[in-house]
């Protein structure tokens, strides 16, 4: 489960695969912050995402974006 204030590779992938539905314009920088957490949450209400609490990348909504998107 990933978070606003996380860090690291696996928040670049979910940046990366945010980019691939236009959904997050922001810099691949690694850094959760409030601009990833607003497009996770865009994300979740735009597919439908239930299970995980609104900006948060959680088990729900890393199996919707992963199944909509490729590694990057």
């Amino acid at each position: 489960m990933l978070r606003e204030g996380a860090g690291g590779p696996e928040v670049m992938e979910l940046q990366e695969r945010l980019r691939q539905l236009a959904v997050y314009p922001g810099p691949e920088d690694g850094r959760y912050d409030a601009d990833v957490r607003d497009a996770v949450a865009r994300y979740q209400r735009a597919y439908g995402v239930a299970g995980d609490p609104d900006g948060v990348y959680g088990a729900p909504t890393r199996a919707s974006l992963e199944s909509r998107t490729q590694a990057p």
